[in-house]
């Protein structure tokens, strides 16, 4: 990396460079990293602890709640230091790192929503054989497949990023590292290297989103045979699940799938993804799922019953 490129630090302009709003920002994003971390964690304890929470769909909410703490914690620890500083640089190794861990948590996220909609549209459309296919087995291996793509594509967009010169500007106008922010600081033309990152990107977010949107339409159009009370429990089960992907997939949506011409838009859009999403997703799958707050009960119930026999 270090013979392609004779820039060996890039500066981070952030969300903004008035101080005023930098302070109120610190205090916002500090806030909102606060609660990712610990409600996703929390997810994961529970899920795991819990002998009733054993069905796929929380096997993959586990998973997705772990991701979830990976994710923002690639963007957001870096973000939050720079608002409280005046030069925000970031090593080039560093910066590569950065973009490496984002689209890999990033990819690995989306395909575990998908994973999750496909889960939820067979246990709608042929509940009698939900357990003979979504065996843990299965589920083992969708997960597996969820990690090993998020990997192949994270380690496509970094090598063709890796293999760009950068010997002038090194001022990026993002918070963190992504591909479109450097292809524009790179000292060659880089027209096709975009064409591929887009593609490539494309391909991944359209298919998901494609098999997410196939996976909902058998989902009312087996529900039209329901009563009343069949669609609510069917809608109740997929409502969060459709809430994380309007929150996750639209911008995603808005900045990959088409060459980048406007950065303040795109990194004011990468606010959802990176922090708003993760931040939510917990929130939106315990505030409606009954089964969830209760076996959270139970675990803090365990947990002060514990403390109380030791006192």
């Amino acid at each position: 990396m270090e013979n392609a490129s004779s820039v060996k630090e890039f500066i981070l302009l952030g969300l903004s460079e008035n101080q005023g709003v930098q302070k109120i920002c610190f205090v916002m994003f500090l806030f909102f990293y606060m609660i990712t971390v610990p409600a996703n964690l929390l997810i994961v304890i529970t899920v795991i602890s819990s002998q009733r929470l054993n069905s796929p769909m929380y096997f993959f909410l586990c998973y997705l709640s772990f991701v979830d703490i990976c994710y923002s914690s690639a963007t957001a620890p870096k973000m939050i230091a720079d608002f409280l500083v005046e030069n925000k640089t970031i090593s080039f190794v560093g910066c590569i790192a950065q973009l490496f861990a984002v689209h890999f948590f990033g990819c690995t996220e989306i395909f575990i929503l998908t994973v999750m909609a496909y889960d939820r549209c067979i246990a709608i459309c042929r509940p009698l054989h939900y357990t003979t296919l979504m065996t843990r087995h299965v589920c083992g291996w969708m997960v597996i497949g969820s990690w090993v793509g998020g990997f192949m594509h994270s380690v496509v967009q970094t090598l063709l990023t890796t293999q760009l010169p950068f010997c002038g500007p090194n001022k990026i106008d993002h918070y963190f590292c992504d591909v479109h922010p450097l292809l524009q600081l790179a000292c060659t033309d880089t027209y096709a290297v975009g064409i591929i990152v887009v593609v490539n990107s494309g391909m991944i977010t359209l298919s998901c989103f494609f098999i997410l949107v196939m996976s909902y339409v058998f989902i009312l159009v087996s529900l039209k045979s329901q009563t009343s009370k069949g669609w609510h429990k069917a809608l109740s089960t997929c409502g969060s699940h459709i809430t994380v992907v309007i929150l996750f997939f639209g911008p995603c949506m808005f900045i990959y799938m088409r060459p980048s011409s406007n950065l303040l838009k795109d990194k004011s859009m990468a606010v959802f993804y990176t922090v708003i999403a993760p931040m939510l997703n917990p929130l939106i799958y315990t505030l409606r799922n009954e089964e969830v707050k209760s076996a959270m009960r139970k675990l803090w119930s365990r947990k002060v019953g514990s403390e109380n026999g030791k006192v």
